[in-house]
């Protein structure tokens, strides 16, 4: 026979509103109140009836974390870390009493899935949704996604960003996590050029992307700073404003792009002593695409990435990489899109860069 919540109220000797308030953690209650509602649930093996709660209440249970490719650990990180913080108090009970259902939806980078996720979240009444990643910048996907993130918040469901920056229009937000990626960019291009590096190829990512223009403005703005994109050609033989295209060459975020970028910057300019990647899984496609070019790393060409995922220290050598703080921002995104954490002032928190300084590069030789 299915239990009912009269049925969990009469075993805990409580009103049935009483164990409503505790399933779904909407209601301050005493906490032996709590532990014997709680402990009447798992005595009677009562199920909650999601659908009919969800449609009683504003919300359900249900939260959505948005990500470009789960199997990208800067995505996977980030969406593992929120969802420690959506499932619940963590106390290892297994029971039900105010947790969260997170759910990962994977958008392929395709802005079409994207919205449609977000479409799907909303039939479903989700009570948050956290959109991770960089945004696709085309000002008609924009428009879209703000009209469909004010419907999602108008309805209740908080909205967080991690690890991109807010829309032109982002009134419907909590709050946006941001990282620093034209800082780390910059940072990482004045360490190169502090080592006496002069030509410097970039593998960038996709144009469209936010992250992609983040970093690169940050690496072009090193060197501007330097003198090194001054002019056509470079006054000291480095490269000038117009080079720095020939010297920039852009692709998917994945390994593979990066070997085959890798090579096509060595054809176009030989002399190149160093190479930025997008990020860290572009930077070892690069590394291989040097070192089949019987090249040695950091030796006759230095190789940097982006990110510090956790094979970046372990590569041979060593990856010189930006630290992106990704456990601890993705955690902050559940914990605000739960409502356990005020959102920033103004809404939006820019998240620091750090420089990791390791043995893929080196001064240039010569």
């Amino acid at each position: 026979m299915t239990v009912t919540l009269a049925d969990v109220a009469a075993r805990a000797r409580v009103s049935p509103a009483t164990v409503s308030r505790v399933l779904n953690g909407n209601y301050p209650v005493a906490a032996s109140t709590r532990e014997r509602v709680l402990r009447a649930v798992d005595d009677l093996d009562y199920v909650l009836n999601g659908p009919a709660s969800s449609l009683a209440a504003a919300t359900s249970d249900l939260v959505g974390i948005l990500v470009n490719d789960i199997a990208d650990p800067f995505f996977g990180i980030m969406a593992g870390a929120a969802q420690t913080q959506i499932g619940g108090p963590g106390d290892g009970s297994g029971r039900a009493g105010g947790e969260k259902l997170a759910v990962i939806c994977n958008t392929g980078g395709s802005p079409e899935r994207e919205l449609t996720y977000l479409t799907l979240l909303q039939r479903q009444r989700a009570a948050a949704v956290v959109l991770t990643g960089g945004a696709v910048e085309d000002p008609a996907h924009q428009a879209a996604m703000s009209a469909k993130l004010t419907k999602l918040a108008d309805a209740g469901t908080r909205i967080v960003f991690c690890g991109r920056p807010p829309l032109p229009e982002g009134d419907a937000l909590v709050a946006a996590l941001a990282f620093d990626n034209r800082g780390g960019g910059r940072r990482l291009a004045e360490h190169l050029i502090s080592l006496g590096h002069r030509r410097i190829g970039y593998v960038a990512g996709p144009p469209e992307r936010t992250t992609t223009r983040h970093r690169l403005e940050g690496h072009r703005e090193a060197l501007r700073a330097a003198g090194l994109d001054a002019a056509p050609g470079g006054a000291d033989g480095g490269p000038g404003s117009d080079d720095q295209d020939r010297l920039t060459v852009h692709g998917p975020y994945d390994r593979r792009s990066g070997y085959e970028a890798t090579l096509e910057l060595l054809r176009r300019a030989p002399d190149v002593t160093a190479i930025v990647a997008a990020n860290d899984t572009v930077a070892l496609g690069a590394c291989a695409a040097v070192r089949d070019q019987g090249m040695r790393i950091p030796q006759d060409i230095s190789v940097a990435g982006f990110d510090d995922l956790p094979f970046s220290v372990d590569a041979v050598p060593a990856l010189t990489t930006v630290r992106l703080p990704l456990f601890e921002a993705g955690a902050r995104a559940g914990r605000l899109a739960m409502g356990k954490e005020n959102p920033p002032p103004g809404g939006i928190a820019t998240i620091a860069a750090e420089l990791m300084i390791r043995g893929s590069t080196a001064a240039p030789r010569g």
